[in-house]
């Protein structure tokens, strides 16, 4: 997983490097958007952005809390709260393509081959990764003291999240090869790649017959100090896969 950034100030929030100029109405507001910013727990971060909610209905922060929400969700592993989120956020900005973001990608990632709706759960998350992509690319900067470079930074691994969910729907649908064009976007698209989305692609180039591609992406994670234990765990397992596939064809 990326690293997430928030900075808050009266004025300004940063969240995933996204800037909003927005404008609290009052100190007590200020307060409860900085209790969301300085919560060090998701169950803290989803109580302060509950408390936010609840006593200031018309905060400009509504849709950036409720992602906030449904980001800290999704840490806990609880899918359906963090959709729950994500779609109020939405609900409150129809162009939050954060939040649409990240329920494209939990949408894809807990649809299975046989769900008996599982075309229109791939529908929408597609629908949603297109649409937030499409927002993300062209998002201006929201302060011109931001640097265009980190600014271009922020869009380009908001654009890889929507190709991450692209590629899961394309491995629900067993059409392998589009998943790994998909994933290797999310990975050499990005501006910090998630160690996580080289699994991926890695698994999807096993998937469909590439397992000496795979090892290069497998090494690169193995190499990288970033990535977590257990993504480099999963890497593992992978590897075997991939010696597997390589014997196979011998």
């Amino acid at each position: 997983m990326r690293t997430r950034i928030l900075l808050v100030t009266a004025a300004v929030v940063t969240m995933s490097g996204l800037m909003m100029a927005q404008k609290p109405k009052s100190k007590k507001e200020v307060d409860a958007v900085l209790a969301v910013q300085n919560a060090t727990t998701a169950d803290a971060r989803i109580a302060a952005v509950d408390n936010l909610i609840s006593n200031f209905a018309d905060t400009e922060f509504k849709s950036w809390a409720l992602t906030q929400a449904a980001h800290a969700e999704q840490a806990k592993g609880d899918s359906a709260k963090a959709e729950v989120y994500a779609e109020q956020a939405i609900k409150a900005d129809p162009k939050s393509y954060e939040a649409m973001l990240l329920l494209a990608g939990d949408v894809a990632s807990h649809t299975r081959e046989f769900d008996l709706d599982k075309d229109d759960k791939l529908a929408r998350a597609t629908k949603l990764a297109d649409e937030g992509m499409k927002l993300a690319a062209v998002a201006p900067k929201p302060n011109p003291q931001i640097p265009d470079a980190q600014w271009d930074g922020v869009k380009k691994d908001n654009v890889a999240d929507g190709h991450k969910a692209l590629g899961l729907v394309a491995l629900v649908q067993k059409k392998y090869d589009v998943a790994v064009d998909e994933f290797h976007k999310a990975v050499y698209d990005a501006a910090s790649p998630d160690p996580s989305d080289r699994v991926r692609l890695a698994s999807a180039l096993i998937d469909s017959g590439k397992p000496d591609d795979a090892e290069a992406e497998l090494a690169k994670i193995q190499a990288d100090p970033k990535a977590a234990d257990a993504v480099k765990r999963f890497a593992t397992s992978e590897q075997a896969r991939a010696e597997k596939v390589k014997a196979a064809k011998k």
